[in-house]
């Protein structure tokens, strides 16, 4: 059942186009990512109602956190997939990305997703408490987008900064570090 959500959710896409809304992208997450999660939990053994909403929130950030990271590749490409709705809201069009502009504008563009992200997160860990432990590994992919939204942060919302396109060394000591305090 979710791997033909994930097919079908994919064929939806060919088409290359930008999402209308962040609502769009995150359907999208919710049906790519999210069903990644749940059969992960399925796979652990994992039948939990706030495991399911912790899946359906972290899903919604790494689709969103995704396509963040992405931008730069796609954009050398001359294609741009972010929400239309945000990128009109602050008056940056796709050319700009396209040109790797990094004026306030488009920065607050990245912020205003970036957040969204970050809210589901946040959201998904507010009810860590009542999600049983044995479903943790299934969110260890938490340690990646943080560690992504962080060093997006410290540069200011450049989406194009070089530092964002290099490996994190410390991503398997904070990954670690996560796993032996149980906390995602």
């Amino acid at each position: 059942m979710w791997f033909m959500k994930i097919i079908d959710e994919r064929e939806k896409n060919l088409d290359d186009r930008a999402y209308r809304n962040i609502q769009e992208l995150e359907k999208y997450a919710e049906n790519t990512q999210t069903a990644l999660l749940y059969l992960t939990l399925e796979t652990l053994g994992v039948r939990d109602v706030h495991a399911d909403h912790a899946a359906s929130h972290i899903g919604k950030a790494q689709g969103i956190v995704t396509c963040l990271r992405a931008t730069p590749y796609h954009c050398t490409r001359q294609k741009v997939f972010l929400p239309m709705d945000i990128c009109i809201l602050h008056g940056v069009s796709q050319e700009d990305f396209i040109r790797g502009k990094q004026e306030k504008n488009v920065r607050d563009v990245i912020y205003d997703i970036a957040s969204q992200a970050h809210i589901h997160l946040e959201h998904a860990r507010s009810f860590s408490k009542k999600v049983p432990v044995k479903a943790y590994p299934a969110f260890f992919c938490t340690v990646a987008l943080d560690d992504y939204l962080c060093n997006v942060r410290k540069v200011d919302f450049n989406i194009f900064h070089p530092s964002l396109q290099r490996k994190s060394t410390l991503l398997p000591l904070h990954l670690y570090i996560r796993s032996w305090k149980k906390t995602y």
